[in-house]
């Protein structure tokens, strides 16, 4: 029995693609997010920079842009490649200026977190736990509401008229 090898189709990026780059700082360390999109709007790849070109760390969130950029490339969802990333803790982590994301676990988590809301509809972030400051806001609030009419609804009635 002969098995062949389903060659995997490669998207190639226009020549001139269109993108925006993010900058954070996350504790004390700044990094640079570049996300480029195919011609469809939907994202094609990703370049992430921080500190000094030629460092250790330096290489490993490049390793990371270039993993994820390959699966894009070879149509893999964004929401598959970023979920690992989610919820990674090393330092840097904790505050960052990013007011949409407040606080990370470590830069990767940020890209990951980044990404997903810049790039995924509402229902799959949400399928991910990735949400935005104002979107975690508003769950909070509706949830306390539920909670409070929910008390409200199995306090046993006020006595009526006064203590005779």
């Amino acid at each position: 029995m002969v098995v062949r090898a389903r060659r995997h189709q490669h998207a190639h990026l226009p020549r001139r693609r269109s993108g925006h780059t993010t900058s954070v700082t996350i504790g004390a360390e700044l990094f640079c997010l570049t996300a480029n999109q195919r011609d469809d709007g939907s994202l094609g790849e990703v370049f992430i920079h921080w500190g000094k070109h030629g460092t250790s760390a330096a290489g490993l969130v490049n390793s990371y842009a270039v993993a994820l950029s390959l699966g894009l490339q070879h149509h893999v969802p964004l929401g598959e490649l970023i979920r690992p990333g989610l919820d990674q803790f090393f330092v840097p982590n904790g505050h960052t200026d990013d007011p949409e994301i407040p606080r990370v676990r470590s830069a990767v988590d940020y890209i990951a977190r980044r990404l997903a809301i810049d790039w995924l509809p509402y229902a799959v972030r949400a399928e991910l736990g990735v949400y935005t400051l104002t979107e975690r806001v508003h769950r909070a609030s509706t949830w306390i509401t539920a909670c409070e009419l929910a008390a409200r609804r199995s306090a046993p009635p006020a006595p009526r008229g006064g203590w005779r």
